[in-house]
């Protein structure tokens, strides 16, 4: 079977709407070397074919199976927890709307909720909280797509979708589920649609770190995003299998030179 290089996004291949400078070459280099690459973004905002379409404009060629996304996560944890037909409220952007209603749920924007799905989005507001949080007092499921407290963006960061799920989780008295990377979900989607032999490369120890040490794979952290970078996450001590610069830097790495 083919070596997947499992990649993230923020952080690797762009910040915000900036692309890393070399990282397309990478990628094209990785590929030529005989790896899969594939990508796993924990952002679960965009659609499926938007991220395939930011990728081209990175000069990254990309189809739909080789983009998953923690929209992807928990729209397959809600098919382990509830019938196909269940009703799920969803704070979040118009990926997990396309995911969760690709599952056979259905998706609403009010109680009665079976499900509530809260993952980052420009739009969340005091209404949308508000209406989140009823849900789940009234005893819908809270699935997170993800906890990553901060975003990368040119110049900084931005409040992360952990940040949109803490206020849910204050106002609703109740902890979420997290579906994204490192969690469970993420581990079996990776599992079923990449295989079992591959490099995960990420720019934050808690989620991709984690996430190779529960597939059992070895860690590139580049320090083009999170790690690293004042007031974010340190780099691990030990040190991961590969610690870089960037994305090109990890592929000039294992590739040697």
């Amino acid at each position: 079977m083919t070596p997947v290089v499992c990649c993230d996004l923020d952080g690797v291949v762009w910040r915000g709407e900036v692309a890393i400078p070399g990282s397309a070459a990478a990628i094209a280099r990785l590929r030529g070397a005989g790896y899969r690459v594939a990508f796993l973004t924990n952002n679960s905002n965009g659609r499926t074919a938007d991220y395939v379409a930011k990728l081209a404009a990175a000069g990254v060629e990309a189809t739909e199976d080789d983009v998953l996304t923690s929209a992807h996560a928990a729209a397959a944890h809600l098919t382990d927890i509830m019938p196909v037909g269940a009703r799920v409220l969803v704070c979040a952007g118009p990926g997990v709307g396309e995911a969760v209603t690709a599952a056979g749920f259905v998706v609403v924007d009010s109680v009665p909720a079976d499900a509530v799905v809260v993952g980052w989005h420009r739009e969340f507001d005091f209404e949308r909280l508000t209406r989140a949080a009823d849900a789940v007092r009234s005893g819908a499921r809270f699935v997170a797509t993800n906890a990553d407290p901060t975003y990368p963006i040119p110049g900084g960061f931005v409040p992360g979708a952990g940040a949109l799920v803490a206020a849910v989780a204050v106002a609703g008295g109740v902890a979420p589920e997290v579906a994204g990377k490192p969690e469970s979900p993420t581990v079996a989607l990776v599992r079923a649609r990449l295989g079992d032999d591959g490099i995960v490369v990420g720019d934050r120890p808690s989620t991709d770190g984690a996430l190779a040490v529960a597939l059992g794979w070895p860690f590139a952290l580049v320090l083009s995003g999170v790690a690293g970078s004042p007031g974010e996450e340190a780099i691990p001590d030990p040190p991961p299998a590969y610690v870089t610069a960037d994305l090109a830097a990890f592929a000039a790495a294992l590739l040697g030179g």
